[in-house]
This record gives structure tokens, sequence and C-alpha cells, in this order.
């Protein structure tokens, strides 16, 4: 099949589609879990639409430690067979869903008692090797003080006596998300942003489908369908309230924040993953950059916009600082994001752990929530709710394949990568430009460069920016569904956290790049890069306040983002 373009006409023919057509499946929410069930539904042959509030990996979906890994540290808890199942997603996903996408990431695991630590942790990393069936990935090797010191020559002396060095995989999330719900397009799906449930349609005991607010003009359309599932993450309550129920589990909100530091400010050749008195920290290369995190705390305050706090950044920076030879300052931070893992919170009445697995609850006729969970086994998550959603058709449905189904750009990329430099004969771009472009478009990098061929000015890079072209701008647009500023700055590109300036720089040229393919007259320019400069204020004051309330208000200081 032909990739879909996910345009401004394609968007205005959905709204119009769906307000006339019965579907079979209607998906609440365009994060991993959500995207995931449109494209397990839509590949079993089933009519679908998949309806986000505001953008593909707004929330959680665009906010991880970007890792695909089996939880290296569940095996503690005698986990085995989450590890199991998440070993199995990531080589799927390393090997044949998403090889342009999920790349091997090696980390370093530091040990700081002698003899009782290397066996303990040298067993479960082993067990970690072999769990997950055909391996994808080199398997683990010990090693002396000298050796880690070798890989790791920015560790303090006292920082360890010894290490182990294991791999796993790492993804851009809300690329890969947005290149799922692509996927779904692709297999007839029809995918709408910026467009939110206002309330469920009932027709007696069962749900029929939804009331929905195209948020860009404002109007309501309704949207009948055989059944809905919702895989709304932190929301998940929200749901049930909608639907007069009392809520099938209760879904609570961990904050995690992540700090990007430049790749020179710490001296590895490895990741890191260090134990902290709650959990684990990361440390992991991400292109010019270390993406350093993550925390885990409660929180209760806007679910739209989880503030990073003064206290937060202290604390990665003092766990981070104890390890190293040369400490990070505030000053070294080029980026910071906060995201809300949902974790399923056990109620009275149920046996229900507190954990990262998944639960799949049909509290009535055609309504399914989905919830928990951890973004590598997304693809499980969506097979599970697509089962039993199909108990509503009335009639049976294929058994999922998505396992063996490539998201859009997979297709042919090994072969496209090992002749990568006929494409730099053919384009005259360097070949780091060209390596960059493919992990990011896998095979749809044809698409970018017949661009830059028919207008070479947008072979350009982003001003502010030396990673991203103009090129890519108007591809997220055309595309990627892409409809404000935000979503090119923060999910399409990752300009919003890798640079320094948090993007405002490249903000006027990528105003000025997307306007003309949206329509936008230079009053509405003007007001997404208005609206992009004081989220981007907002974030920095909410990150100098010295606890959740104080940056939760700061944070909501910035305009909501409103059609003009």
């Amino acid at each position: 099949m032909t990739p879909v373009p996910l345009s401004p006409v394609y968007r205005a023919e959905t709204l119009r589609k769906l307000a006339r057509e019965e579907i079979d499946v209607l998906v609440v929410g365009g994060g991993v879990t959500g995207a995931g069930v449109a494209l397990d539904a839509a590949s079993r042959g089933l009519s679908v639409a998949l309806v986000e509030a505001r953008d593909f990996a707004a929330g959680t979906s665009s906010r991880s430690s970007k890792l695909i890994h089996g939880g290296l540290r569940y095996l503690e808890n005698l986990d085995f067979k989450l590890v199991r199942e998440a070993l199995k997603e990531r080589g799927l996903l390393l090997q044949t869903l998403a090889p342009h996408l999920v790349r091997p990431v090696k980390f370093l695991v530091p040990l700081k008692h002698r003899v009782w630590e290397r066996g303990y942790i040298g067993a479960g990393v082993t067990l970690y090797d072999t769990l997950g069936g055909a391996r994808a990935l080199p398997r683990h090797r010990h090693l002396s003080k000298r050796g880690a010191g070798k890989v790791a020559p920015g560790l303090a002396d006292d920082a360890l006596i010894g290490a182990i060095q294991y791999y796993d995989a790492q993804v851009d999330d809300a690329r890969h998300t947005m290149t799922i719900a692509r996927t779904a397009a692709e297999q007839g799906a029809s995918v709408l942003t910026r467009a939110r449930v206002t309330s469920l349609i009932r027709d007696g005991e069962r749900v029929v489908g939804a009331k929905v607010v195209d948020r860009e003009s404002g109007a309501e359309i309704e949207v009948r369908a055989k059944t809905v599932v919702a895989a709304t993450g932190v929301w998940s309550d929200d749901m049930a309230e909608a639907a007069g129920i009392p809520a099938p589990f209760t879904v609570r909100a961990s904050k995690g924040i992540h700090l990007v530091v430049p790749r020179e400010k710490i001296d590895l050749d490895t990741g890191l993953i260090l134990r902290t008195e709650k959990s684990v920290l990361f440390v992991i290369p991400w292109g010019r950059h270390w993406i350093v995190g993550t925390t885990d705390t409660e929180w209760d305050l806007d679910r739209e916009h989880p503030a990073a706090s003064q206290a937060d950044v202290d604390y990665v920076l003092g766990h981070l600082n104890a390890v190293l030879r040369t400490p990070i300052t505030a000053d070294d931070i080029e980026g910071v994001y906060a995201g809300l893992r949902p974790l399923l919170a056990a109620k009275a009445t149920s046996t229900t752990k507190l954990s990262r697995e998944h639960a799949v609850a049909h509290p009535v006729p055609g309504l399914v929530i989905v919830a928990g969970g951890k973004y590598t086994t997304y693809r499980v998550m969506a097979a599970d709710a697509v089962d039993v959603a199909v108990e509503d058709l009335g009639r049976p449905a294929p058994s999922s394949w998505t396992e063996r189904l490539p998201i859009v750009g997979a297709t042919g990329y090994h072969e496209m990568w090992g002749a990568r430099h006929s494409l730099v004969q053919r384009t005259g771009l360097p070949i780091g430009r060209i390596e960059h472009l493919l992990q990011r478009y896998g095979t749809a990098i044809e698409d970018i460069l017949e661009s830059i061929s028919e207008r070479p000015e947008l072979g350009e890079p982003i001003p502010g920016t030396a990673d991203y072209l103009k090129a890519e701008v108007v591809y997220a647009v055309s595309h990627e569904g892409a409809l404000h500023l935000e979503d090119v700055l923060t999910r399409r590109t990752r300009i919003s956290i890798e640079e320094r300036d948090r993007g405002v720089t490249a903000a006027p040229v990528v105003a000025g790049l997307m306007a003309p393919l949206l329509g936008w007259d230079s009053h509405k320019q003007e007001r997404e890069v208005a609206n992009y400069l004081a989220r981007v204020e907002a974030e920095r004051s909410a990150q100098a306040q010295p606890d959740d309330e104080a940056a939760n208000a700061s944070r909501l200081a910035a305009p909501a983002l409103l059609p003009s």
C-alpha cells in the first residue's frame, strides 16, 4: 500500500467522512497505545477512526526516556513474563517493525561492591540476554575498573570498582507514534488530531459513539461506532466518567523529568544506568546530546502540561554528578521535559497491583478501556484491546498480525541503508545528513529528497539548528499531520529540547514554511510564534520554581493553543 499523506486536505475529508458513516471501532487517544489499537484494528479489516484531542504523542508518548527495553530492573521483582514479552517486542521493533526508528544502545552498569554484586547483577543480565528468545543484540560483557575507564573516562575514580556493559534499544518516541498512526491510515483507518471527545453517546446501556469537537474550527460532529476503545493514559478515569460508570480501575499519574545536555559535557562512550534510592537513572546517548532521567513522583496537578521544577532538576543533577569526574551545572542544560506515566492503581475491590503491566476493561457494551503498560509493549496492549473490542461487533474478525506488519518507512530500509552512499552521490548531501534522514524517515526519505530536488532551498538547515532541514517542516505538514508550530518544533523534530534556546530562533522560519500549506495569514503566523515563545518562557519559569505547585502555576501562565 502507498502511505497516506496526513495533509490538510486529508483532515478535511476525514471530518466529513466521520460525520456521515458508522464505523466498527472508534479509538480515543493518539498516544502510542491508541495509534497501536488503530493499526491493529484496521489491519484486521475493521473500519476504524482515531481521534486525538491534541497532537499525536502530545502526552506521555513524546516525553518518555525514549528506550525500547525489557525492563532489566523488573527481574528483581521476578516479573519474568513482563520482561520476556518486552524483549520479544524489542526484537521485533529492531529487526522488522521499525528498524529505521529503533536502534541499539550500549549501557554501562557501574559496580560498587566486590564479589556479590557482580554475580548478582551478572546473573540478571545473563537472564536478560536469553529471555527474549532469538537475540537481536550482542550479549553483555564484564569489565574491570580499568576496562570500564576506557569506555567511561568521565566517571569519578570512586564511582565504580568494575562494571557490566549490556545492550538495549532506543527510539524517537514521538516520531514512532506518529508513524504508527500513518501506518494505520495506510491500512484504511481515519486518523484525526485536534479532535476532542466531549461526551459518549449511549443507546440504553450500550455506548454507540462519541461527540467530537474539531478544535480547529469549533464544529461538533457525532461519530457513530459499534465500539469505542479508550486509550487515554492518565485520562482513563475521565472516559469512565464520560460513560457515566464507575472507573473499572484507577490510573494514577507519576511524573518523570529528563534533562538534555551536550554530548561533550560527559566523557562517555556508552550509556549509563545508575541506581537511586527510588529507581534508576539513565544517561542515554541522543545524537549530539545526552538525555538524563528520570524521576518518579506523584502528580495530581495539570495533566496536559506537567512541569519540571527546580527540585526535579536538582535531583537529577545531584545523582548524575555523584558519579562524574567533572560535574554538570545548570548552565550546561540545553533542554528539560516532563511527562506523566499512567500507572495502574489498585482499588479496594480489586487485586490489581501497582505495576507497569496493562489492563483491558469492558465495563459496558460498546466501551473498552486499556491502560497501564510500558511503551515497549504497546503492540501487545493494542492487540489485547482489539480482541476485547471485537466481542461487540457481532461478527468474527481475524487475529492480530501486527507482529509481521512493518510501519511506514521500514520495508526496504536495511537495503537502502546499505546503499546510502548512492544517495550521497545522487543528491550531493553529506553522508551524515543522509544517515540522519534515513534514521528518521526510512525509505520515505525519497519524499524528502524529491521535495529538495524540486525546491533546492528546502535542502538548507533550519536557522537555529544544524540537525533539521527546511524540507522536513514542509513534510511534517504535507504528510505527517502537523497543524501547529509546536507540533513541528516539539514532536516532528526535537528542536524544542535539543537547542539551547528551545527553538526560539527557529520558530519564525518554521512558521513561515508552514503558513502557505495551512492557509495562515500574517496574523495567524505571528500568533503561532507568540504562543510558542510564551510556552518556552513558561517552561523556563517553571523550572526555576521550588516545587510542583509553583511550577504548575508558572507553566499554566502560557496561553492555551487556540484557533484564531
